[in-house]
């Protein structure tokens, strides 16, 4: 895909101890629509049809605060679930003894655990990667035992519309999003991205009308229109090499973009789809998780730039304050490790994070920083907590609202 450089004067410089000041050059690229990335004024005041109502402006994340949870949830054992992609299993903890008290066997190269938009089935997305016979385990999270597969096409990760009434599996392999019924998992449609490769993980805005997806192998961001099904354009990172998550800021303002190429955090409007900053926050900078509080961002730095990397890296757990874009706090791990993807306990309390080159998983005190580990199978992934706070989940290991 041919970009076209664009040229934006940066009308102020974020600043921060970790800030990188970034040219003024800017790659937007329009994919087969003659539109720009800003919705319009109109738009941006709807919601997205049948999306739940956002309960605060000032704090997307308000119904997923401490403890705050739905009954959807009730009887839930209370269970860490952890995808093991070279083992093509699952290992469940006990987050209260940190336990393994279960292990089964999910289909190949486990990738993620994704919560359903209902909060009543987990879904294990096995990708199977360089095969055919991808597939989506799903998990009774009232038993934390697995049921019988479906045979879904590359589901590298998932996501649900803001409604409820589709997924939405990131098929990476294929540059594509594929929309399905959100129980069955049938195919409904598909949206080519073209120029998205390594299109993998998303947020999505306060009003639920478009999402981010990032595209770890070209260094870019993809706008998807949710409501008109379409692609609205490509922003290339300046900087940029491997942008992995992506998660929104409390107001809806900006989103951050982990990049373990620039190990950091990148920084992007959301209604205008530009770069306006960078943090730096440690080497090879991956998943992110909000607060319970809404107030920080939880930034897991997995201690290697490499896509396989070794063990015992520079892995670390740095946190942003979202009020002044700043890292307050930097959590290393002793000895080294390669914190991957997790989520924060429904108290708050606890960071659970995968250590994807080391075999294990690490629990992390959000007071203190003081962190446990717990042994694992070959290669854990994108783990989930559950239960956790919130409405509904959009997807990945949690995003919850």
């Amino acid at each position: 895909m041919q970009l076209r450089n664009r040229k934006r004067a940066l009308g102020s410089v974020l600043r921060t101890g970790a800030l990188l000041v970034l040219g003024n050059l800017w790659w937007i690229s329009q994919v087969a629509v003659a539109q720009t990335g800003k919705p319009s004024a109109e738009s941006a005041a709807q919601g997205y049809p049948g999306m739940p109502p956002v309960l605060d402006a000032k704090n997307l994340y308000s119904a997923a605060g401490t403890d705050q949870l739905s009954a959807a949830v009730k009887g839930a054992l209370p269970r860490v679930y952890v995808p093991e992609l070279r083992s093509n299993d699952v290992v469940v903890i006990d987050p209260q003894t940190r336990k393994v008290v279960s292990r089964f066997a999910v289909g190949i190269n486990p990738q993620h655990i994704v919560p359903a938009w209902d909060l009543q089935t987990l879904w294990v997305t096995n990708n199977a990667e360089r095969r055919n016979d991808g597939s989506l385990t799903p998990i009774d999270p009232m038993t934390g035992r697995p049921g019988k597969p479906i045979t879904v096409d590359d589901p590298y990760n998932m996501y649900f519309l803001p409604d409820g009434s589709e997924a939405i599996v990131v098929a990476e392999a294929h540059e594509r999003l594929d929309f399905r019924d959100p129980h069955t998992m049938a195919l409904r449609s598909s949206l080519a991205v073209p120029g998205c490769k390594g299109i993998n993980h998303a947020d999505f805005a306060m009003n639920g009308r478009y999402a981010i997806f990032t595209c770890e192998f070209t260094a870019a961001l993809a706008k998807i229109d949710l409501v008109d099904r379409k692609v609205l354009g490509l922003l290339k990172l300046k900087g940029g090499g491997m942008p992995q998550d992506i998660r929104i800021s409390p107001d809806g303002k900006i989103f951050f973009v982990a990049d373990m190429m620039a190990d950091g955090v990148f920084l992007i409007d959301g209604e205008s789809f530009a770069q306006i900053g960078f943090i730096a926050t440690g080497t090879g900078t991956h998943g992110l998780y909000p607060s319970r509080d809404g107030t920080q961002l939880y930034v897991a730095n997995r201690g290697s730039n490499k896509i396989h990397g070794g063990r015992h890296g520079k892995g670390s757990v740095a946190v942003i304050d979202f009020a002044s874009l700043k890292v307050v706090k930097t959590w290393p791990i002793p000895g080294g490790g390669s914190p991957d993807m997790g989520n924060v306990s429904a108290d708050g309390k606890q960071l659970w994070l995968s250590g994807r080159f080391d075999d294990e998983v690490y629990v992390f005190d959000t007071a203190s920083g003081a962190v446990d580990r717990i042994a694992v199978g070959k290669e854990p992934h994108g783990l989930t907590v559950w239960p956790q706070p919130g409405r509904y989940s959009l997807g990945h290991t949690g995003n919850m609202r």
